[in-house]
């Protein structure tokens, strides 16, 4: 067991400072990489908007309006649950012509017949990023656009396109929702299973993302508050004289982070997980083994370890504060107080 200092903590410690689930700041990082969570936090938004009995497409597009749902969060809604992604956006507007001669989609919307005419296509470009519903382009709100209402009134009535061309209207057919409109309990059965489906197709590139997105921001936060320091940090850092004990190599380890005065070294190593899975425990089997050989060398090493999931793997988490110089959890708060042992390490015990 390392005898513990004030930069040490108890799991049970750590838990009290924790954030558990991601904090504005990743969130705003996140949307470049993954639209999931925000989508998720605004579904009973969306849902709530799109189960009010309307007439018409253009009373739904006064409702959206209406609501304090961005424009474009309610369009990016539609196109997930039609997996209809940039691709398929700009083949509708190739094939235009072909899709809508008459410049018009007919629907039927509650037994009734109904026609919408688009009001920007096909002139306009018709991409994610004309649409404002990619990257980081999610968390800014804008007003709903002639180009939205067209690309709305596809995702919603496409399926009801006849079979002109059968590639495109193979994909059109996946563009179903507007069937549930008016339907609450279906529309909220047929978006919650949608969600499941989707979420399962992105799980593991969402997951490799989140977790390189918490080891982007520590990286950058610290870069920042170091800058006076002269300490560097650097990403997948090496430390010397700490190989890889699995095999004869002489590799060094590659450590999330590495800290530096060009002399001594810290390895930071960062795991934020909201979900449950395998990370904390690769990183609690390694913990030992490379605290004893960190430490041998003459170097230290801290963790980051927050996220709802890795507090589930309570015997992983307990392994990794016992074999870590520093632990703080992932905070602007938390990252101070390992900048504070960064500086202590480095800086003021600088020969």
């Amino acid at each position: 067991m390392v005898e513990r200092t004030r930069y040490q903590r108890t799991p049970e410690e750590l838990e009290l400072l924790a954030s558990k689930f991601w904090p504005y700041e990743l969130s705003a990082l996140e949307a470049d990489l993954s639209i999931i969570p925000i989508l998720l936090q605004t579904q009973d938004q969306f849902l709530s908007i799109i189960s009010i009995e309307t007439p018409d497409l253009e009373s739904l597009f006064t409702i959206v309006e209406s609501s304090t749902l961005s424009s474009n969060l309610f369009l990016k809604h539609l196109a997930i649950l039609a997996d209809f992604g940039g691709e398929m956006l700009q083949r509708v507007r190739k094939e235009f012509a072909r899709l809508f001669p008459l410049g018009e989609l007919t629907y039927q919307w509650r037994g009734e017949q109904h026609t919408y005419s688009f009001k920007a296509l096909p002139k306009a470009t018709l991409n994610n990023k004309s649409l404002g519903i990619d990257g980081k382009q999610l968390l800014v709100s804008r007003p709903l656009s002639d180009l939205q209402k067209d690309a709305a009134a596809i995702l919603l009535f496409g399926s009801f396109v006849g079979d002109q061309d059968q590639p495109a209207h193979s994909a059109l057919s996946r563009c179903e929702i507007g069937e549930y409109l008016g339907k609450p309990d279906d529309l909220a059965t047929f978006v919650k299973q949608r969600y499941i489906w989707v979420s399962r197709i992105t799980a593991g590139a969402k997951v490799n993302n989140l977790g390189q997105l918490a080891q982007r921001f520590v990286s950058e936060y610290l870069k920042e508050s170091l800058t006076e320091t002269g300490i560097a940090i650097q990403t997948s850092g090496r430390l010397p004289n700490v190989t890889h004990t699995d095999d004869d190599t002489g590799r060094l380890t590659s450590f999330d982070l590495v800290a530096t005065n060009s002399k001594k070294f810290v390895a930071i190593e960062v795991c934020f997980q909201v979900t449950t899975n395998s990370v904390i425990e690769r990183k609690a089997g390694q913990a030992r083994a490379r605290y004893m050989q960190v430490a041998n060398a003459g170097h230290k090493i801290a963790y980051v370890i927050d996220g709802s999931g890795n507090f589930q793997r309570e015997t992983a988490l307990r392994v990794i504060c016992a074999h870590s110089h520093c632990t703080v959890a992932f905070s602007r708060a938390e990252l101070d107080v390992l900048r504070q042992f960064l500086v202590e390490e480095l800086v003021e015990a600088r020969p």
